[in-house]
Order: C-alpha cells, then sequence, then structure tokens
C-alpha cells in the first residue's frame, strides 16, 4: 500500500473538483490518497440536486460567488476559505469510510475536540455538524469526500442557501446556523491552515505509513485535468436540465428529501415524462428510477425488490 497527500493551492472550486475526478479515474491500484482543498465562496449541490431549490442563485453568481455541481450524491453545502474539504482516493480494496473518517477524528482529538460519526453522513461535536460527507464509486477507486466547518462565514452561509424546512424540523433545529458549528468556536486557534499537517500526521498514524506529498501544480497542468475544468464549469451541466424544472410532487423519507417534475397522461395514468431532484447519499439510484418510470403506466410499474425503498417510496409518492 502507498499513501499520497496532495495540498491545493487554489481556490477555484472547479479546478479543485477536476482534479478529484482525475484521481478517481486515474489513479494506480495500490494507493490511498488524501486531498485537501478549499473553496472561495462556493455553493456545492449534490448531483441529483435542482439548484434553484437549493440556492439563492443569482445573489451568489451576482455577489462573484460560485456554484458547482459534484459527482457524489446528498445535500449542498457551503465553502469559503474558512472551510476545509478533504477527498480520500482509495483503491476498492483499501476503501474503508470508518477507517477514513478515523483519520478526520484523530486529528481533531489533538486539538481536544471529541466527536461523533452521527446521521446518514455527517460528523459532530457537541450535537452539531461540523462535516457533511458524501461518497462514489469508480471503476478502479473510491471516493469520499467532505467538509471541516472551522471559521466558516454563517452569514453568508444563510444568505446563499435554502433550507428546506422539513429537514429542520426532522433534526429539531429552526435554522441552518443552530445545527452547524465552526470548530473555531471550541478551539479559537484552530484554523484551516494549520488542520493540515493534524490531519496528515493522523493518516500517515492511522495507516501505519509515511505518505508521499505530490505536486498540486503538475496536477492542474494536465490536459485531462483542464477538460474536466470546463466541461463541470459549462451551464449545460449546472444547470442546462434544471432551467425548466417545475416541482408537482414533494416529500422527506428517511433516505432524503426528493422533489418530482411530471408529466402525466391522465386518461392512460401514464408517465409521459420524470425528472426528480434528491438529496439521496445513491445518485445513482435516482437515475434508475427516472429511467424505470419514464414512458410507463400505473399497470406497468417496474418490479422492484422490498429493498429497494427509493423507488417504492418514489412510486407511492406519485401514484399515493
Amino acid at each position: 500500500m502507498k499513501l499520497q497527500v496532495i495540498i491545493s493551492n487554489q481556490h477555484n472550486p472547479f479546478l479543485n473538483r477536476a482534479v478529484e475526478i482525475y484521481l478517481t479515474d486515474h489513479q494506480a491500484e495500490g494507493i490511498v490518497t488524501m486531498y485537501l482543498w478549499k473553496n472561495r465562496q462556493t455553493v456545492v449541490i449534490g448531483y441529483n440536486q435542482n439548484p434553484y431549490s437549493e440556492c439563492n442563485v443569482k445573489l451568489l453568481l451576482d455577489e462573484g460567488g460560485h456554484l458547482m455541481r459534484r459527482g457524489t450524491g446528498g445535500g449542498a453545502v457551503y465553502h469559503d476559505l474558512g472551510n476545509i474539504n478533504f477527498s480520500f482516493i482509495a483503491d476498492k480494496q483499501l476503501y474503508d469510510v470508518k477507517k477514513q473518517l478515523s483519520v478526520i477524528q484523530d486529528a481533531l482529538l489533538s486539538y481536544g475536540l471529541k466527536t461523533e460519526i452521527s446521521g446518514r453522513n455527517d460528523l459532530t461535536c457537541q450535537g452539531r455538524k461540523f462535516s457533511g460527507n458524501a461518497f462514489a464509486k469508480g471503476q478502479h477507486n473510491n471516493l469520499h469526500h467532505g467538509t471541516l466547518l472551522i471559521k466558516t462565514d454563517g452569514a453568508m452561509m444563510q444568505r446563499y442557501l435554502i433550507v428546506d424546512k422539513a429537514k429542520l424540523m426532522k433534526n429539531g433545529v429552526k435554522s441552518v446556523a443552530s445545527r452547524v458549528i465552526n470548530l473555531s468556536e471550541l478551539v479559537p486557534e484552530l484554523t484551516s491552515e494549520n488542520i493540515k499537517q493534524p490531519l496528515i500526521a493522523s493518516l500517515e498514524k492511522v495507516y501505519g505509513g509515511k505518505a508521499e506529498v505530490l505536486d498540486f501544480d503538475t496536477l492542474i497542468n494536465l490536459s485531462e485535468v483542464q477538460a474536466i475544468k470546463s466541461e463541470i464549469s459549462s451551464r449545460d451541466f449546472l444547470f442546462g436540465r434544471w432551467e425548466q424544472f417545475k416541482t408537482t410532487k414533494k416529500a422527506r423519507f428517511a433516505w432524503g428529501g426528493v422533489e418530482i417534475a411530471l408529466q402525466i397522461d391522465e386518461a392512460n395514468a401514464k408517465i409521459n415524462d420524470i425528472q426528480i431532484a434528491s438529496d439521496c447519499l445513491e445518485p445513482e439510484a435516482i437515475q434508475k428510477a427516472e429511467d424505470l418510470l419514464r414512458g410507463k403506466s400505473t399497470l406497468e410499474m417496474p418490479l422492484h425488490d422490498e429493498n429497494d425503498q427509493i423507488l417504492s417510496d418514489i412510486i407511492h409518492l406519485i401514484y399515493g
């Protein structure tokens, strides 16, 4: 096994994400990489999310911010330079979410911060969320990435994010600000810069080896990385299929929230077209549901296993 560390020196979200995609697709076998990166004034939405439901898009862009769509599921988050992001890109045989999270937890413990794994994909401290995590499977490598709120501007977070009230009620809080915590509130000397070395030390401790530090500039100059950056920053990728999205059904389930834009032939109870927005952690499950339901009538509903809860819940939401 080989350990690698990459530290971004750029704050452009599309460039940072392009490096992550490239590593997931091209990293050789037998490697675990920890990649640390920061974005300036960015709302990052999940792969299946409708940007207009999650973010004050016009305000964000008018004020010089960025909207980025990641390739994983989960909900919208706000990034600024008080926030540091981590990615673990690992050979499938070495990928271990619990172990990867322990790297984060051990690094924070060096500052006296005791943390817990909570809910679908969160890390919490004193009952409040400071890290959301998301996951993706590649052909040879898997990806696990997340945020660390250290000194993020909470006012700007609330300014740009639109939070589903049902989600807040489910978590028993009145606002996104009361649900999350900046770790610098607990340890004032902690910053998004001085956490880097403890994270590297923790990686080496947990995995029992010395990590090689790769040059970030070499990666961003690769033609493949630049091509990925162009694709994921395009208007079509960010907004294309969502500009005409009109919600007709909406609900929240244990696996996440869902909005459905639906065109039904009432005479035949047939779905002419369907588009689903969701913060589900499994983006491929949402795409599968869209593909299965499009063009189907009530009598032609796809057979599904009892364990396919997502598809079952969506069918029930559509037809009651």
